[in-house]
């Protein structure tokens, strides 16, 4: 509070208020302040007092602190004044979410799950190769991948719609780093055990998130720098896919935009105009049931059985007309059998050490916060709740097994679980018969795609990644906020012009700095009355608000802090300098106000 020319001057905090009188100039009687619910009156100054809370040791402060900081969902309240059994019983099934649904589980549940893990699998078998080559690794990875993940989430995860696998931006992610330093087709070995120990650190990290409560921690990943990264991303793993689709032999090992396209226009003689008609013909059928099922979702298993149709389609015609011969690269041989154990492949040499854990970091910080906001989203239609701490203790733990069988990074990936929720999944049962449809894919149906062309693999990433970019919330970023809206550019021409990390870092950097700006220069309005009511808004928001003569009332909208203090201090002393200024005998400033009753 600051009182002007020796009059009365009060500050409201809530219902708690200082009060400090001195003499009016002149005699007279004294000023009158409203802010929130106190009150003063001119010809009775009434005194609201508020009882002090009720004395706490350092000790129950901190933990009242803690609990609310790490625990605020007070996940064992369930647990109060339970027996001791029932109490061991509640708290296997936290940690062993299926155990919540498997009891109840019934035959008509089965059949809506069947066609769902059905639906998903012929979305997840060619897709788990396309992205296991995005990333640099053999193709058969992809479809490890997509058998043993899905199991252990069954098991721990708490989403129902939620479908797991490969996705393209952690597989992008992963095999752009570890190519900093191996070559994938030099030493193919070595990149194997970098992915797998890149896995088990991502799964590391994830886990322990979730297990510390530090899932907080994802949220500086804000709306506008996961629209802008996501879209930069799917540019750059569209762009990627030039070399199948023009048939490239020698391309770029860098990711950025000038690189890329220098490479395509320079190795011009290479274009094959078979390849690109193969090429142009599948991603063109495969947009179009894209568009079918958007425009009719209950058209929504033309675009999840499309590329399976696709892989079908054109295997078969580069084996009818010998396509292989004609400059259409295939696979080629896959060997059946399932994952086969890779802990003994993980490496912790103190020479690539430092490589895969800030791999693991990255990809296991964007695939978390993929599969928890994917997770989240499909929980809200259903009206379910999803608990996002046990989320990353699932998909860390699904990661860090995954490493140890041959798999790499995986999570919730939004185009599988949109068609798993669209096809009726009911439980986490949708995932184990996916798994169970890959399993006999590798066991049997392996020879099955030796022929199957590249190139129909790059239409299969660009499709699933075109929808990425989602130029509605760009524009809706646009309308509400310019600062986030510079963000989502920021972390958009970092991935495009500079690279993926570096992009994501930059957009990071610029939330945290906006976040530090918003807690060091709070903002503060100028209140005024609304006439014929006892009801105070900002002026520049409520046109019928108006001043009151000789008062000058503000509003903090930020918690006072050491950081912000002596911008407080300063903006307030310049606020009554321009006041005192006014040179107006009716508008002169005689008391401040100050109303923190938002603190």
């Amino acid at each position: 509070m600051v009182g002007m020319r020796g009059a009365y001057g009060c500050c409201t905090n809530g219902g708690n208020s200082n009060e400090s009188q001195q003499p009016p100039v002149g005699g007279g009687g004294g000023g009158v302040g409203v802010a929130g619910a106190a009150a003063v009156e001119i010809a009775a100054l009434a005194v609201h007092k508020v009882s002090p809370p009720p004395a706490q040791s350092t000790a129950s402060k901190m933990k009242a602190r803690v609990k609310e900081t790490f625990f605020p969902d007070d996940p064992f309240r369930s647990f109060k004044g339970q027996p001791l059994g029932v109490k061991w019983l509640m708290a296997v099934k936290y940690l062993f979410p299926i155990l919540e649904w498997v009891p109840g589980y019934s035959f008509s549940l089965f059949k809506s799950d069947l066609v769902a893990g059905l639906t998903i699998a012929s979305l997840a078998i060619p897709q788990g190769i396309s992205y296991a080559k995005l990333a640099s690794l053999p193709p058969i990875i992809g479809l490890y991948s997509s058998f043993v993940p899905p199991m252990v989430y069954a098991v721990l995860g708490s989403s129902r719609d939620l479908a797991v696998g490969p996705v393209s931006i952690a597989s992008l992610i992963m095999g752009s780093m570890l190519r900093q330093a191996v070559s994938p087709s030099a030493e193919p070995l070595l990149f194997l055990q970098l992915a797998f120990t890149s896995t088990f650190f991502a799964g590391l990290v994830q886990a322990s998130l979730g297990i510390l409560r530090l899932g907080f921690i994802i949220d500086f990943m804000s709306k506008a720098t996961l629209v802008g990264f996501m879209a930069g991303a799917a540019i750059i793993v569209s762009l990627q896919q030039l070399k199948a689709l023009l048939g490239i032999v020698h391309f770029t090992t860098e990711m950025g935009l000038v690189p890329v396209m220098a490479s395509v226009i320079h190795h011009t003689n290479e274009w094959s105009w078979q390849t690109i008609l193969m090429g142009a013909f599948f991603l063109v059928l495969l947009l179009l049931a894209r568009h079918v099922s958007m425009k009719w979702p209950k058209l929504f298993w033309i675009s999840a059985c499309a590329p399976l149709a696709c892989v079908i389609i054109s295997t078969l015609l580069v084996f009818l007309f010998k396509g292989q011969k004609h400059g259409i690269s295939i696979i080629g041989q896959l060997k059946c059998g399932l994952n086969r154990p890779s802990w003994d492949k993980l490496l912790f040499d103190p020479t690539y050490l430092g490589l895969t854990v800030k791999t693991g970091l990255i990809t296991g910080i964007i695939s978390l916060t993929e599969g928890v906001a994917v997770g989240r989203t499909f929980a809200s239609l259903k009206d379910y709740q999803v608990d996002g701490n046990k989320e990353m203790m699932a998909i860390g733990l699904m990661n860090i097994v995954g490493s140890c069988t041959s798999c790499y990074v995986t999570t919730g990936a939004f185009s599988r679980s949109a068609v798993n929720h669209n096809a009726g999944c009911k439980t986490a049962m949708s995932n184990v018969i996916m798994a169970l449809t890959v399993m006999v894919t590798l066991l049997f149906l392996m020879p099955l795609f030796v022929y199957t062309p590249n190139v129909v693999l790059g239409a299969i990433i660009i499709a699933a990644v075109i929808g990425l970019i989602d130029i509605p919330a760009v524009y809706h970023i646009w309308k509400m906020d310019k600062m986030d809206f510079l963000v989502c550019v920021c972390a958009f021409a970092g991935v495009i012009f500079i690279s993926v990390q570096e992009g994501l870092a930059i957009a990071v950097g610029i939330s945290i700095f906006r976040v530090l700006l918003q807690i060091t220069r709070p903002k503060m309005m100028i209140q005024g009355n609304i006439k014929g009511t006892d009801i105070y808004r900002n002026l520049h928001q409520y046109k019928e608000a108006q001043r009151v003569p000789g008062f000058l009332i503000l509003t903090v909208e930020a918690p006072i802090n050491f950081a912000n203090t002596n911008y407080l201090n300063e903006r307030i002393k310049r606020w009554i300098e321009e006041e005192s200024y006014t040179g107006n005998k009716q508008s002169e400033l005689h008391f401040l106000i100050l109303d923190l009753s938002g603190l």
